[in-house]
């Protein structure tokens, strides 16, 4: 009888059915596809920050960002023997070095040995941050009036090639990390896995050899067992290594063992990050504040702060979503679940004779209350179903287009006048793309039905209260 009745009732008022399923339906995929996406941009900057930091790294310590403008500007120095001249004059020219990130200072490589003394810490490895820079062109005869120097100072467009004097020249470079070969537990290394050949060990220690990046030694065609040149110098490959993950990039394109790029890079015994291993989880807000006290001039970072200097599409992407999206969702299911509170009271208004021959015949006021509310109830239970189905097809929608969005660390700004650090100063500021997906976990769509139940019950409750209150005589005479 009741179920009967109550689908009678639903076909009998397809329009308020579909209207009040239809507004919570789209509420409901909002609500998905938001949260969808929030966990989507929450993978994408893990996956950012591992490939910064590594399994088991909790902490990171820098030199002091320096001041826009104190940068010296980048030179390549050609002797009389740093080119070969053809036949018609034309020299030709090419040089590599290795360049650090003039934005960012050194620490002394006995720092290493203060972060471990530090109470709380269970590791730390030093690691020289570079980009291997080759300024290679040609350049025209000299001029007989004219004295050529034999330095080469590298333009300061920002562009990475162009015209020189006449001639043209390109600028071609690829990331490097000095690391410490005794020190794989912690650090970038310790989030990568071996795909060919080996990683490095102790016994590379001054050794003029390399690990390199699957995806970059592709592009390179570079296999194990070939050389590259870094920093003028040929190394052996004699491993290739990739992400643990296989939507993260790893933190370089070239590992190579930290005192042989101390010696290629003329920087001398100096790290550019100390990564740091808590001796456990609870330790490291302790650790941070001691290595504060230790090394003040220093920067030191946990990985939560480092989030917050992820800058590019990814973090617009998360501020949009978080801020946007989130309150776009509230709105909006507020909206639905306000719309079926009125369609449901007005439902009730227009269902005054109905109502009063129920309660006339013997219905009591729980089973008025009731049937307003499982009609409600169904009417939220079709809308869930519809908004889960948008919801999921939205979400297929986008791991279908897979959109790419980019993560940077937070460059320093430009000075007085708009100078950057100039060409090979921003070549050491690393952009990853990063496919962002999103995925679709259980709870969410466990949420989505409560929801849908709930705004069912909402309005059914408003409108069984106002069902309850009516008298059967006064509404038997309302209608006469």
């Amino acid at each position: 009888m009741y179920w009967t009745y109550l689908r009678r009732e639903l076909a009998g008022r397809k329009k308020q059915t579909i209207i009040v399923a239809a507004g919570l339906a789209i509420a409901i995929a909002l609500v998905i596809v938001v949260n969808a996406l929030s966990a989507g941009v929450r993978d994408a900057q893990a996956q950012a920050l591992d490939s910064v930091y590594g399994v088991g790294t909790d902490l990171t310590v820098t030199g002091a960002q320096a001041q826009p403008g104190d940068a010296p500007p980048t030179r390549f120095e050609f002797g009389q023997d740093g080119g070969q001249t053809s036949d018609d004059g034309t020299t030709e020219l090419s040089q590599s070095r290795l360049i650090p990130d003039l934005m960012r200072g050194t620490l002394d490589a006995g720092t290493v040995d203060t972060v471990s003394g530090v109470d709380g810490v269970a590791a730390a490895s030093g690691a020289l941050a570079l980009t291997n820079a080759t300024f290679s062109g040609e350049l025209p005869p000299p001029p007989d009036s004219a004295d050529q120097g034999d330095v080469v100072q590298a333009p300061q467009d920002g562009g990475g090639g162009g015209g020189f004097a006449g001639g043209a020249f390109d600028v071609e470079s690829f990331s490097v990390l000095g690391i410490d070969p005794s020190q794989a537990d912690v650090g970038p290394l310790s989030s990568v896995s071996v795909v060919d050949g080996r990683a490095l060990t102790s016994e590379d220690t001054g050794q003029h050899v390399a690990v390199l990046d699957e995806t970059y030694a592709t592009s390179a065609d570079v296999a194990v067992g070939d050389t590259i040149d870094v920093g003028g110098t040929d190394m052996k490959v004699v491993g290739i290594v990739a992400s643990t993950s296989s939507d993260a990039d790893t933190a370089a394109n070239v590992y190579i063992p930290l005192d042989v790029a101390q010696e290629l890079s003329g920087m001398g015994d100096v790290v550019s990050t100390i990564y740091v291993q808590a001796a456990s989880a609870d330790d490291i807000a302790a650790v941070q504040s001691a290595l504060k006290a230790a090394l003040p001039d220093a920067t030191v970072s946990s990985q939560s702060e480092l989030a917050s200097t992820v800058s590019g599409s990814l973090s617009s992407a998360t501020a949009l979503i978080t801020n946007l999206g989130t309150w776009l969702s509230i709105l909006v299911l507020a909206v639905a679940v306000v719309l079926a509170v009125l369609f449901t009271i007005s439902g009730v208004s227009r269902r005054t004779r109905e109502f009063g021959t129920l309660k006339a015949i013997g219905w009591s006021n729980g089973r008025v209350v009731g049937q307003v509310a499982g009609e409600s109830v169904v009417q939220g239970l079709l809308g869930g179903a519809a908004g889960l189905i948008i919801g999921l097809a939205g979400i297929w929608a986008i791991n279908l287009i897979s959109p790419t969005i980019s993560s940077a660390p937070a460059a320093p700004q430009n000075g007085p006048g708009g100078a950057g650090p100039g060409l090979l100063g921003d070549l050491g500021t690393t952009t990853s793309d990063i496919v962002l997906s999103a995925p679709v976990t259980t709870w969410v769509v466990v949420a989505a039905v409560g929801l849908a139940i709930a705004g069912g019950l909402i309005a059914g409750a408003f409108g069984g209260w106002r069902a309850a209150r009516l008298s059967p005589a006064e509404a038997l005479r309302s209608v006469g």
